[in-house]
C-alpha cells in the first residue's frame, strides 16, 4: 500500500479510493457539521452511494491526470484529505483543497500533507501554478496557505454561495520557482 509518513505523529498521507467508501462515510458523519460550515463536501457525500460515486469521479480524475484525490489517517484512522481539485498539466496548473474532522484540527496535517502534494505537483508533473480558493472567513485555511509561503492574489467579492450565504473568495498561490526557493 502506498503511504508516506507525515512526521513522527502516526499521521500518514495515503490515496482515497473507492475502496475507502465506508470508512469515507464515516469520517464525513464525524465532521458533518465542522466541515460543512465552509465546504460543500458534507453535503455531497450523505450516504454510502454517494460515498461511493464521490471517490469514483476522482478516481476517474486521477486516471484523466486532472485532479488527486488524498486521505489523511491518524492512527489508522480516516481523519480528513487533501487534493487537487483540478489539476492541468497541459497549461501546469493545479488548485489544491483541504478538509479535517474536528478531532484533527490544530495538529499541522493540513499544511504537511499540502505541502507533499505541491512538491509530487511541481517536480513530478510539471504544475508550475498551484492556487488555493479559500472564503475570507475561513481563517485556519488561510493560515495554510501562508505557512505554505503562497500569495494572496486578490478577492472575488461575494462570488460564491454556500448554503445559502454569500462569501468572498480569497485566491492564494505559489509558483514553481518561488516553491523551489523556499524548499531550500
Amino acid at each position: 500500500m502506498f503511504a508516506i509518513s507525515l512526521g513522527d505523529d502516526g499521521a500518514e498521507l495515503r490515496p482515497l479510493e473507492p475502496r475507502h467508501a465506508e470508512e469515507f462515510l464515516a469520517h464525513i458523519d464525524r465532521g458533518r457539521e465542522y466541515v460543512g460550515r465552509l465546504s460543500a463536501l458534507p453535503d455531497l457525500v450523505t450516504d454510502l452511494e454517494s460515498s461511493r460515486a464521490f471517490l469514483q469521479r476522482y478516481a476517474e480524475k486521477a486516471a484523466a491526470d486532472t485532479g488527486r484525490l488524498y486521505g489523511i489517517w491518524r492512527d489508522g484512522k480516516l481523519a480528513g484529505g487533501v487534493l487537487f481539485r483540478t489539476m492541468d498539466v497541459e497549461n501546469g496548473t493545479a488548485e489544491a483543497g483541504c478538509w479535517l474532522e474536528p478531532s484533527a484540527v490544530g495538529r499541522g496535517l493540513v499544511t504537511r500533507a499540502v505541502r507533499v502534494i505541491i512538491d509530487w505537483a511541481i517536480e513530478e508533473r510539471g504544475i508550475h501554478r498551484v492556487e488555493w480558493q479559500v472564503f475570507s472567513v475561513n481563517e485556519p485555511s488561510i493560515a495554510v496557505a501562508r505557512r505554505l509561503g503562497m500569495t494572496k492574489e486578490g478577492v472575488l467579492r461575494e462570488s460564491d454561495v454556500h448554503r445559502g450565504v454569500r462569501y468572498d473568495l480569497e485566491i492564494w498561490s505559489v509558483l514553481a520557482p518561488e516553491w523551489r526557493a523556499a524548499r531550500r
